[in-house]
């Protein structure tokens, strides 16, 4: 199993999670879900989105066979408008590779996380271990609270 600081921090706050390991190609989330043999509802994919106004972008999660919602998202964080980052301004913005951006990744770099609501319904989720190639499952629960994030309806 790959170990990074992403497992390691998991590992000393004693959370319980399941590391995975994928090609180290970049996998859509959908493909990830595939390779892994689980419900692509269950496999979150990491999206960055900038505000219109000065701020710190979002990381929003939803389920890999959905979109992010960008209007829902806005008025979820109070903004006239929000914008999908590109690849090339994600990986900027994050310091990680498309395919590798977790909020897990991220905790100390001030991003406000939000996760879309589906994922409170389900015992456990898949995403990013912050690196291309690791996926990591755990209860939704315990990101939520990791990440200091809130949930919403923020997919379609």
């Amino acid at each position: 199993m790959v170990k990074n600081n992403v497992t390691r921090m998991l590992e000393a706050k004693g959370i319980s999670f399941q590391a995975f390991d994928l090609p180290a190609k970049k996998l859509s989330a959908l493909e990830a879900a595939q390779y892994l043999g689980v419900d692509p509802e269950l496999v979150f994919k990491t999206i960055v989105v900038t505000r219109a106004q000065r701020g710190k972008p979002v990381l929003a999660l939803v389920p890999a066979p959905r979109e992010v919602d960008l209007k829902a998202l806005a008025r979820v964080l109070g903004e006239k408008k929000v914008y999908l980052a590109s690849q090339k301004d994600a990986e900027r913005i994050t310091g990680l590779r498309v395919g590798g951006i977790s909020p897990l990744a991220l905790l100390s770099r001030g991003f406000q996380v939000v996760i879309d609501s589906s994922a409170r319904s389900l015992e456990e989720i898949y995403l990013s271990g912050g690196q291309r190639g690791l996926n990591i499952s755990l209860p939704p629960n315990e990101l939520i609270e990791l990440t200091n994030a809130s949930t919403a309806a923020i997919s379609r």
